[in-house]
């Protein structure tokens, strides 16, 4: 994940990003590359927008131009692209502030941070927290007060000074896998490189692979069940596990909490309506027996190869995943003001 942070190269490079797209656009506002003379790092979208976006980033590191400028393609017949949008990309020259930036970024992990990057006059970066701390960089005593939304966009200040604003915020997907059988392994590497958080729990330990992506957390534990606990708010679960005794016992853990964003169970319709039967006669609420997906993964794929599977059923968690980061952009921007040289945000998410 995040190739365009943690790839090397920050000394002589510049940071793309995709500020604005009006209509069809490769990749979503706030999508990022980053570009040496010889490296890129991640990718805006492809094509000949790419192309054209990386010719001008190595212009920027060969010539004396603007630390900082934004730049507008229309996805047509002069790209020969198809998408029909339009496309403003931000280029940043890595200089000495947007490099601490940059790692303090890296550093931060988990935690939630907005990179403000002026993009007219002098060169000025900083990074904050979600409480409008500044971890980073200069410029705070520069910007005037503005709201910020929850996703990349460009802003004029009340002094009409331009700023790329850039939520870099922490994955909101948390997944509890359950099973560390094919299934639960093809699943996991299906995520490997996509922007959430995964706790994989399994009672035998010899069943993990040696090497797992950086954002997955291994618990091999005889009492499984605990770690459905000790999940976040809105999480998502997957049980997938060697026993249908354990599979029950999970399922049943899992109804107890009112808070679960999603519970997928593997399985056949009759595998279902034996844990419907038992979940009744145990008195759970028939809405969340109801809202329990078993047999998991989209309808209409019928292939039980585990990779298979696993395609089928990451598509489906990236259907909820994405729904719920659209109603977290749909809320209130955040409230920047300025308040004896310090930037405060005034209205928290």
């Amino acid at each position: 994940m995040d190739n365009w942070l943690t790839g090397a190269g920050d000394a002589g490079a510049v940071l793309i990003t995709v500020a604005i797209v009006e209509g069809s656009g490769p990749r979503e506002a706030g999508a990022k590359m980053l570009v040496t003379a010889t490296q890129r790092f991640d990718t805006i979208g492809g094509g000949h927008l790419e192309m054209r976006a990386i010719e001008l980033a190595r212009g920027m590191l060969a010539g004396a131009a603007a630390p900082a400028r934004i730049e507008r393609f229309a996805l047509g017949p002069s790209l020969g692209q198809c998408c029909g949008g339009v496309v403003h990309l931000a280029f940043e020259r890595v200089d000495a502030d947007l490099a601490a930036v940059l790692e303090a970024l890296r550093r931060r992990g988990q935690e939630d941070s907005w990179r403000v990057s002026a993009i007219d006059g002098a060169a000025a970066s900083l990074l904050l927290d979600a409480a409008g701390n500044v971890i980073a960089g200069t410029g705070k005593d520069a910007l005037a007060p503005c709201a910020l939304e929850r996703a990349a966009h460009v802003l004029r200040d009340g002094a009409g000074r331009r700023w790329l604003v850039d939520p870099c915020l922490a994955p909101r997907a948390h997944l509890t896998l359950f099973g560390a059988g094919h299934v639960g392994a093809a699943i996991v590497r299906a995520l490997a490189e996509l922007p959430c958080n995964i706790t994989w729990v399994d009672e035998r330990e010899d069943m993990f692979p040696a090497v797992v992506p950086q954002h997955v957390r291994i618990e091999a534990t005889d009492m499984p069940e605990a770690l459905v606990g000790e999940a976040p708010s809105g999480a998502s679960f997957l049980v997938m596990t060697h026993s249908h005794a354990l599979d029950q016992r999970l399922t049943e853990a899992i109804m107890a909490r009112a808070d679960v964003g999603w519970f997928g169970l593997i399985g056949s319709q009759t595998k279902r309506r034996q844990f419907e039967h038992r979940l009744r006669a145990r008195g759970v609420d028939p809405a969340r027996i109801e809202a329990m997906v078993c047999p998991i993964g989209l309808p209409g794929i019928g292939n039980k190869a585990p990779a298979a599977i696993a395609v089928a059923v990451c598509a489906q968690l990236l259907m909820v995943w994405e729904a719920a980061a659209a109603a977290t952009r749909a809320t209130a921007p955040l409230r920047l003001a300025a308040s004896g040289g310090v930037v405060k945000v005034t209205h928290q998410f």
